[in-house]
């Protein structure tokens, strides 16, 4: 069981990562050209093309005495149709930034990104049988960064589960599985996260795997003011091609609901089998989520999918 400085450690690393700060940054609104999550947002950076930067900004509007809540809701179903005009939609972003120093969008996002990324990405760790502080930190920024489930698998198939090679020995074979596959990657831009994985490798090289602190990374020291500091690129590696599930009109359909469907009947739901999202699979994807401590939505979104584990 992680101490609640081990988990502010982990988090704060991929703080880093993502904004160069160790808090993070709030306000921080990103736009990379061939980022595969288009317009990137908060303190996690959330992005528009992952569907959770709705899910996000949904959350705040909810939230008593967002004060930006009404020039926030029109934009709502935009983002829930991930409209890319919004990438260059100025007094959209421009909202997102004044939004930031709200005190009610920072508790938002805090809540929002301990649910959303934290949460799912401990309880695939643990699942996997992951326990050390440094090992939890490499999951959750795979989370984070996009493409955990696919690297696992890879790594898995590779170096077998981490009970028989060991938790150290699999997480240093996933950081460097997925250090080359970054490093290889068709998006440019993901070639230099690789820098993400060199943390990674120089804290495993330290024998850092507590996150004992004070510690350093990409120049900036844990717990201590900041220093060296370089501007990251904080490209997004989610697959474009994951979908949050929900019931709509007319009504999803396709593998993916296959698989959702699968997932759940491995649970023990009670489903119809069919690869149409309908209201039976609504159902019964709320009762998951309400027994796994999820916002209970009915949408299969990312922190959904982790926890199903597709």
């Amino acid at each position: 069981m992680l101490s609640e400085l081990q988990k502010e450690a982990a988090k704060a690393i991929v703080n880093i990562f993502e904004t160069g700060a160790v808090r993070g940054d709030y306000a921080r609104v990103t736009l990379l050209a061939g980022d595969s999550g288009h317009l990137t947002y908060g303190r996690a950076q959330t992005t528009l093309g992952s569907g959770n930067l709705h899910l996000l900004i949904k959350a705040y509007c909810e939230a008593p005495g967002a004060a930006y809540a009404r020039a926030c809701e029109p934009y709502l179903p935009r983002l829930a149709d991930i409209d890319l005009r919004l990438d260059s939609d100025w007094t959209f972003r421009n909202l997102l930034k004044e939004a930031g120093a709200d005190p009610v969008m920072r508790d938002t996002q805090d809540a929002f990104f301990d649910r959303v990324y934290w949460t799912p990405a401990a309880a695939s760790a643990i699942r996997l049988g992951l326990t050390e502080a440094l090992s939890l930190a490499i999951v959750y920024d795979s989370v984070v960064h996009g493409s955990w489930i696919s690297l696992r698998d890879r790594t898995l198939a590779k170096a077998g589960q981490p009970s028989k090679a060991g938790e150290r020995a699999w997480s240093l074979a996933y950081v460097r599985e997925r250090r080359n596959w970054l490093a290889m990657h068709s998006n440019t831009l993901l070639r230099k996260t690789i820098y993400r994985m060199e943390a990674f490798e120089a804290l495993i090289a330290a024998k850092n795997w507590s996150l004992a602190l004070p510690m350093t990374v990409r120049g900036i020291r844990i717990d201590e003011p900041a220093l060296g500091y370089r501007p990251p690129v904080t490209a997004s590696a989610t697959d474009v091609t994951t979908r949050n599930l929900r019931l709509t009109s007319p009504r999803m359909t396709g593998n993916d609901v296959r698989a959702l469907e699968a997932a759940l009947v491995k649970e023990g739901y009670a489903i119809n089998c069919d690869g149409v999202f309908d209201e039976g699979l609504e159902k019964a994807l709320k009762s998951f989520q309400q027994d796994y401590g999820l916002i209970a939505d009915g949408v299969a979104g990312p922190a959904t999918r982790i926890m199903l584990g597709i």
